[in-house]
């Protein structure tokens, strides 16, 4: 017992196989009522009305790209697509923080949680996570596959460990890391250490990477985007996008069972979810536009980041971004009421791209031919929303190889490849989805409503799209639509609703260039 608060089991197979000696209790696989009381008792978080535990990040409010990097080593070296995403480490660097840091955890009281990340039993990796917090034990727990017999937790070998010390920090004049926040993969050693950041969503990221270099070597391609299904688990469709592209948002649908909300596979049988929760965006998340996702903040379970609280009376204010625009709600997928908890289902029958575009140029909705759909997979292009990474204060124009750049370890034509046979085996529609500005560029369009890119979505879905007569764009490589049900023609077609035609033809191609550029770089990766 420790302060009324009972440990839980000891592990057959403990942190000593990790040489991390253990002065202070290690708390194994703790459910979310034993960690909330660790939060709170430990100053973490507090306890919000309704009952979500709500945590403040600090410094980091976002992923810190700069600071992650691959170990240089030779089974992987000749694998990695090295380069702005995949920074390398040598060993010799690797190893001076991992002592330090194993040195810094013997004193300190640990959590840890054994689970998956993969739905599907054949690919499902299993990895144990470290951590110095108890609310990012809880987040683990929230947002990745529990193991639930305690007999399998007793025996529990992890494929991969990942260590997360947020109050511990590099030394940049002798580890040569940019700042003392680190993120290092080391695929060899099967280790991630994570240090000087409190923002949980390295730790989920992590995996993802770790997936997506592991599984493209069994064909089964790893993507960055949500899926959901119809009336039965083949009607599947997948929504790739960034974040803030609203892959949450529009996946949680009320006539369609969620799968999974971010990270899924898809292989010979179909696709899987990588993940047993969801990481939402909650900045002025609304009743009544977003009901699913609405409820979850006001559930016990829930992590709410950055949400501001009143300390007197626990209320929440969705609406503030006075911490970050990048406010978030962790919760486990349980909490939805229309989600498939096993998170495999059948191939997609539709692919909706998400971009959200910032120069006011692109139609909410486009069709795509298979070839137009490999254009816009390796272009990734979207509009960076405030808040989702360190020093991000407002959209700014990115293309994102895959829509996940930043989590792909290996080359991304290795990856687009692999769905352009998925594809073609399997008679994919596909779609280009705008969920930014119509109506001018940012700061003088307004941002499109989120019940019209849902009726777009549905019409899509229903094929009320499909026989819709469409002009090739060559400048976008997209279809353009000559109509849509229930729509006014100035929506589906954005120079019509900029005030000044001609400023729309001049951004158009200022961002018709961009994607030029950006294609003529992409061939040399």
């Amino acid at each position: 017992m420790l302060n009324g608060i009972e440990n839980t089991v000891v592990k057959t197979h403990g942190l000593d196989e990790l040489g991390i000696a253990r002065e202070a209790p290690t708390h194994w696989n703790p459910p979310a009522p034993v960690l909330y009381e660790h939060a709170v008792r430990r100053g973490e978080g507090l306890i919000a009305e309704g009952g979500p535990l709500a945590v403040d990040t600090g410094v980091h409010t976002g992923r810190s790209p700069h600071d992650k990097f691959l170990v240089d080593e030779p089974c992987s070296r000749d694998r990695i697509w090295w380069g702005e995403y995949n920074q390398p480490m040598s060993e010799a660097a690797f190893d001076r923080i991992w002592e330090r840091q194993r040195a810094y955890l013997a004193d300190k009281e640990l959590f840890v949680q054994d689970c998956y990340g993969g739905a599907d039993p054949r690919f499902r990796l299993p990895v144990r996570i470290v951590t110095q917090y108890a609310w990012h034990s809880l987040f683990v727990r929230d947002l990745l596959i529990r193991e639930s017999d305690e007999a399998a937790l007793r025996d529990f070998r992890p494929e991969f460990t990942i260590v997360d010390t947020p109050d511990f920090e590099a030394d940049p004049a002798t580890d040569g890391t940019p700042s003392g926040t680190f993120i290092l993969i080391n695929l060899a050693r099967k280790l991630v250490l994570i240090g000087g950041t409190e923002y949980a969503g390295e730790i989920k990221k992590s995996v993802f990477s770790i997936l997506n270099y592991l599984l493209p070597l069994r064909g089964v391609l790893g993507m960055h985007c949500s899926a959901n299904y119809g009336e039965d688990r083949d009607d599947v469709a997948l929504f790739f996008g960034l974040s803030g592209t609203g892959k949450t948002t529009l996946s949680t649908s009320p006539d369609r069972t969620l799968i999974g909300d971010d990270e899924h596979g898809w292989g010979d049988d179909g696709v899987f979810n990588f993940e047993g929760g969801c990481y939402a965006k909650a900045i002025r998340v609304r009743e009544e536009t977003e009901p699913e996702i609405f409820a979850t903040t006001r559930r016990f379970g829930t992590i709410l980041e950055n949400v501001v609280i009143d300390p007197k009376t626990r209320r929440l204010d969705l609406d503030s971004a006075a911490l970050t625009e990048n406010t978030r709600a962790g919760y486990p997928i349980t909490h939805l009421p229309r989600a498939d908890t096993r998170g495999v289902a059948g191939h997609p029958r539709q692919i909706f791209f998400l971009t959200y575009d910032a120069f006011g140029v692109l139609p909410p909705i486009a069709k795509l031919t298979a070839e137009q759909a490999m254009f816009h997979y390796l272009a990734g292009y979207t509009s960076k929303v405030a808040g989702t990474e360190t020093g991000v204060t407002e959209p700014q124009l990115v293309f994102s190889p895959c829509f996940g750049g930043p989590f792909l370890p290996l080359r991304p034509r290795e990856y687009a490849e692999l769905l352009g046979r998925k594809i073609d085996r399997h008679e994919v529609r596909c779609w280009l989805v705008n969920t930014g500005i119509n109506g001018g560029p940012y700061g003088i369009g307004k941002r499109i409503a989120m019940p019209v890119t849902r009726s777009l979505i549905q019409a899509a879905l229903s094929g009320e799209l499909d026989d819709v007569p469409a002009r090739t764009d060559d400048s976008f490589h997209i279809s353009r639509l000559a109509s849509c049900p229930g729509l006014a023609a100035e929506v589906l077609d954005p120079r019509a609703s900029w005030s000044d035609p001609e400023a729309y033809d001049r951004k158009a191609a200022e961002l018709a260039a961009r994607f030029r550029e950006n294609h003529d770089r992409t061939r040399q990766a």
